[in-house]
């Protein structure tokens, strides 16, 4: 399984607990990484900006894609 599959898999799995930063280091990536990641998952819309909470990132509803 490669990291975007680690990371995207532990987002789900998060429940708005961690920020995306200590997420990623809770799956040990470093913040540049983790970075890299997300601007994939963005581009890639599985993942979401939301402003208002502690994970600024959440999964997209397979229904809403």
């Amino acid at each position: 399984m490669d990291n975007k599959d680690r990371y995207f898999k532990a987002l789900i799995e998060n429940k708005n607990q961690l920020n995306e930063v200590d997420l990623g280091e809770k799956i040990q990536l470093d913040e540049n990484e983790t970075r890299e990641i997300i601007t994939q998952l963005l581009s890639e819309h599985r993942i979401r900006y939301e402003e208002n909470s502690i994970c600024k990132y959440s999964v997209v509803n397979k229904k809403r894609r």
